[in-house]
């Protein structure tokens, strides 16, 4: 899968000509998001969105709990063993109901980036949408072509 890089995000020319002599190479991130048996096991299943996009995501969660949303109903285990949230459509429109929040910040764009040109939805995320777009990336998930190891 090819991602765009956005003109908005290359705002000089230095920053293009920065951008088109490292285009090429693949991401190598020590600091990530990603379970690492996405990349050892030939058929790792990405799971739902939540646990794709959400659980793993302390940049998300901790917003979220910053605005007075408990860990527990976003899924987030605990070390006590005490019950979370397990209805990732409930967690996911939790997310949603507050996605304002991550307006203006690197997380917020970076989802908006990620459904747009990974999942391709261009629906903005809302309470409304919330469920047609969990449906839409849950879809995704489960096709051949979007196993992670087809996408890079």
């Amino acid at each position: 899968m090819k991602v765009e890089i956005r003109e908005r995000y290359l705002n000089s020319p230095l920053a293009f000509e920065l951008y088109q002599a490292i285009a090429h190479l693949p991401l190598i991130c020590p600091h990530g998001h990603v379970d690492p048996r996405l990349f050892a096991e030939a058929n790792y299943p990405f799971g739902t969105p939540v646990d794709l996009l959400i659980i793993p995501d302390h940049y998300i969660f901790r917003m979220l709990y910053s605005q007075g949303i408990a860990l527990e109903s976003l899924g987030i285990p605990r070390r006590d063993g005490v019950h979370v949230e397990s209805d990732h459509r409930r967690i996911w429109q939790i997310f949603a109901d507050h996605f304002y929040l991550f307006r203006g910040t690197p997380t917020g764009i970076w989802i908006k980036d990620e459904l747009e040109q990974v999942f391709g939805i261009s629906e903005k995320l809302t309470s409304g949408t919330a469920q047609a777009i969990y449906d839409a990336i849950a879809d995704k998930l489960t096709q051949p072509d979007f196993a992670p190891r087809r996408l890079y």
